[in-house]
């Protein structure tokens, strides 16, 4: 719909919301009991089905990896090789427990998260921005295009690039928490980038002298409460532009992943851990491993709060270009990914639209 001076009424409803800079927890705390028409989403998106299940009959589950004794090597740690190597080309995603992240932490990084977007809006509007080159930052995801469906969700954003981050940048109300969080996250990433690397069939150290994995953004999701929920949804399906994320979850529940062309639940489990394979391993795993499409589900409950930690590459390989690893071509089986800047990817992902996978682009 487009008004008298040929601004749509899309645009300039949008434009309120953003510039309220209170998110979707300002909505919830305004008492809005109807969805402002731009977050809710066409029905072929909210499509769901029932829940799958075994050949007896039981619901199917995502598949979990202890990593339990993974440091000792021998019998133990191939297996649980096995298990990611299984996993990662099967379904794209899978449970860790005994990780070795403090159950402690954990905890502490959700509350603290819940305690950030629960500020009033004066206490954390000086952080709202849609300016990617922010370090830190807070928004809404409210889409740029009138064909396209806002989040129900706020997203604290805060990027260590090669590790690193300004802690006077952290917001102080989670600062400590956060910059706990990530110590745990960087070196579990060792840890998975060793045990990715043998999954692959690679020497352990591979993944880890490529650099691929030396930077992560961490995203502090909070899913307020939804008055209509079967309109609109957190997160729509998607795949991640990353090599690798690790999710944390608490215990509301809603992450979905498309499994075999069908919707399965993923429900938290306190203390585990959630890996999801990016499109970009995809892409240098030449197919072995896959980046699958997941989202989640807005809620009548809550709120719920999630820790997302992206992974990207250093910035000394950021300019390079990344391609399939020759170590795992051959005659019989050829590249099938032609060779791409990370940079050049994550533009054409964010002008894609609402395409749901950008890896057809960059197939040979």
């Amino acid at each position: 719909m487009v008004s008298g001076n040929g601004e749509s009424d899309w645009a300039k409803e949008v434009q309120k919301f953003d510039e309220t800079k209170a998110g979707v927890k300002g909505l919830v705390d305004a008492g809005v009991s109807k969805l402002p028409k731009f977050f809710v989403h066409p029905k072929e998106s909210l499509e769901s089905y029932p829940p799958r299940k075994t050949a007896g009959g039981e619901p199917l589950e995502l598949p979990t990896v202890d990593f339990q004794g993974v440091e000792s090597g021998g019998a133990r740690r191939r297996e649980v090789v096995e298990g990611i190597r299984k996993a990662a080309q099967d379904w794209g995603f899978f449970r860790i427990v005994n990780h070795s992240v403090p159950l402690e932490t954990m905890d502490a990084m959700l509350d603290a998260v819940r305690r950030f977007h629960e500020q009033p809006t004066e206490k954390k509007k000086h952080l709202y921005s849609t300016d990617n080159r922010k370090s830190v930052k807070l928004n809404s995801n409210v889409p740029s295009r009138e064909n396209e469906s806002a989040s129900w969700r706020d997203i604290l954003t805060c990027v260590f690039r090669d590790d690193q981050l300004d802690p006077e940048e952290i917001p102080l109300v989670c600062r400590k928490e956060v910059q706990e969080y990530v110590k745990c996250m960087i070196q579990l990433r060792e840890i998975m980038s060793e045990l990715l690397s043998e999954a692959l069939g690679l020497s352990s150290d591979y993944l880890s002298n490529i650099e691929c994995m030396k930077s992560e953004a961490l995203a502090c999701l909070y899913y307020p409460i939804c008055p209509e929920p079967e309109k609109t949804l957190g997160t729509p399906k998607h795949s991640d532009t990353t090599f690798l994320t690790l999710l944390m979850q608490d215990t509301i529940g809603g992450l979905q992943v498309l499994h075999d062309n069908q919707w399965v639940d993923i429900p938290p489990v306190h203390g585990a851990l959630i890996a999801n394979i990016g499109d970009l391993m995809q892409i240098i795993s030449n197919d072995k491993f896959i980046s699958v499409e997941h989202r989640v589900l807005a809620q009548p409950v809550g709120p719920r709060v999630s820790v997302a930690c992206f992974f990207t590459p250093s910035l000394k390989v950021i300019a390079k270009p990344f391609e399939p690893i020759k170590e795992l071509l051959s005659e019989e089986n050829p590249a099938v990914y032609k060779e791409f800047l990370f940079i050049k990817y994550c533009e054409y992902y964010k002008t894609k639209g609402h395409i749901a996978s950008a890896l057809p682009h960059f197939r040979i």
